[in-house]
């Protein structure tokens, strides 16, 4: 019998990765020893999440306000539906029974093997400043390299910091930028929110190494609703890595979480996230950055998971200078309907903006690119460019793009280019006539299409991206 040679066994030990959407991430844990409340949101639910919570009593406050705005507010109506979202049926805390630890052997053994598997602890370990590890409601582990906490980054979870030094700037910017009224499922987001992390990066630091948070959801029928705040101080540097992703079941889950981000004078934030939630998922997520004078936001997104998605990551430039950049990467398969975007306020001079999007639909799947430019009447001498690029797989699948600008001053430069298409049959020939399947070649120019974007994603997430673009791609021909 003949050695396997290098790349045989490298490409046995990556079949894990034709279960991205399978059996990587579809694995669950039996529910047991959990706590959680009941069905539904009413406000003895509220409470009794704020009692689980200890929160200070301004926030509890603020739970009950933020229900009472919820209550008040009607369903979107304008995007992709979400009447196979019943509130009633969605269980809105869900807890393990452990406490959150900062060592990874302290962590119960089920819930390790859920991130082992995840490929958690072995990124911390090769590549990461620091992990946060998210299970249904509440983070299990949260730790951060001494030699960062050493130059005064604070790296923990959102509700030890309330408790702490930190308290009354998290008083100051919790949902300043994202408010409760701003839509329902903010408001619901106000309520309930639950777990997520809180980052600060003083005066000048620059973390070389990027920041994650990962957030699992486990529990079927459950929502999620994280809270991300990170503060960016002036001349400060961070790329901080958000991933997602949950096991598929037949009822509703949700997940409706909000990220807050401060980047202040001449500070720069990469903020990086890879979604690949199940396909019962409604993902109604909120993420909002204010920028100050000279600094910079780069989002860099990947949606390729849930049912039913509307998430449009949202830059105010408020400072002169400030800039803003968007990559994204969209791909809706059977049953999806992914509606995405970016939307970007200039509200001072010199501000630039650039959003660049990639989406690919396949087998009915539906991808709709939503983007909103708003450049003020004192935001003179900015530019804003948009590109979005969209290929259908098939005669079944639907693209859309929906642009919006605003634009209040005469001293600005604007464009906007728009591309949707279907794979050249004169390129899938070429390929086939050099010895590559008809399967390969789609699944190459898809993935050469998508290239740009990958380009930007972390190493491993860049890897996971293209090979869901290879399983994807397996027989869908015909």
């Amino acid at each position: 019998m003949r050695e396997k040679t290098t790349n045989e066994k490298a490409g046995r030990e990556k079949t894990q990765v034709e279960d991205i959407d399978r059996s990587l991430y579809d694995f669950r844990n039996e529910e047991k020893d959990v706590y959680k409340v009941e069905q539904g949101l009413t406000e003895e639910i509220v409470e009794q999440i704020s009692r689980e919570k200890n929160d200070p009593q301004w926030m509890q406050l603020f739970r009950l306000q933020s229900l009472k705005i919820y209550q008040s507010m009607e369903m979107p109506n304008w995007g992709p539906s979400i009447e196979g979202l019943d509130m009633e049926h969605i269980v809105t805390y869900v807890r393990p029974k452990t406490k959150m630890s900062a060592t990874w052997a302290e962590v119960p053994q089920d819930i390790k093997d859920t991130f082992e598997r995840l490929g958690i602890p072995k990124a911390e370990r090769e590549s990461l400043a620091g992990v946060g590890a998210q299970y249904d409601s509440e983070l299990v582990y949260h730790n951060v390299r001494a030699e960062v906490a050493a130059q005064g980054v604070v790296y923990t979870d959102l509700e030890s910091a309330m408790h702490g030094e930190y308290a009354d700037m998290i008083r100051r910017h919790f949902m300043h930028l994202v408010k409760p009224n701003d839509h329902k499922f903010a408001a619901l987001h106000g309520a309930v929110w639950s777990g997520g992390s809180f980052v600060y990066v003083p005066p000048g630091v620059s973390v070389t190494i990027p920041l994650q948070s990962y957030f699992r959801l486990n529990a079927p029928g459950a929502g999620q609703f994280e809270h991300t705040l990170i503060i960016v101080d002036e001349g400060a540097n961070l790329h901080f890595i958000e991933g997602c992703s949950a096991p598929k079941y037949n009822v509703a889950n949700l997940h409706a979480g909000c990220v807050e981000l401060f980047v202040g004078k001449n500070a720069k934030l990469r903020y990086s996230t890879i979604e690949n939630w199940s396909k019962n998922m409604y993902n109604l997520n909120t993420k909002r950055a204010v920028v100050e004078e000279g600094g910079s936001i780069e989002w860099v997104s990947g949606s390729f998971g849930s049912h039913v998605s509307y998430l449009y990551p949202m830059s105010i430039l408020k400072g002169r200078g400030a800039r803003m950049e968007f990559t994204g990467i969209t791909f809706a398969g059977k049953g999806q309907n992914l509606d995405t975007g970016a939307k970007v306020v200039h509200s001072a001079p010199e501000t630039s903006s650039y959003i660049n999007t990639k989406s690919i639909s396949k087998d009915g799947g539906i991808s709709t690119f939503r983007s909103s430019v708003t450049i003020g009447s004192q935001a003179a001498q900015s530019r804003a460019a948009v590109s979005c690029q969209s290929l259908m797989l098939d005669d079944i699948s639907r693209s859309d793009t929906i642009p919006a600008m605003d634009i209040r001053t005469r001293d600005a430069d604007v464009g906007h280019e728009a591309k949707i298409g279907r794979i050249s049959d004169d390129a899938v020939f070429y390929l086939m006539s050099r010895g590559i399947s008809e399967e390969d070649a789609r699944a190459m120019i898809v993935s050469g299409f998508a290239d740009n974007v990958s380009k930007e994603l972390p190493l491993e997430y860049a890897v996971e991206m293209n090979n869901l673009i290879q399983l994807e791609m397996k027989g869908s021909i015909g």
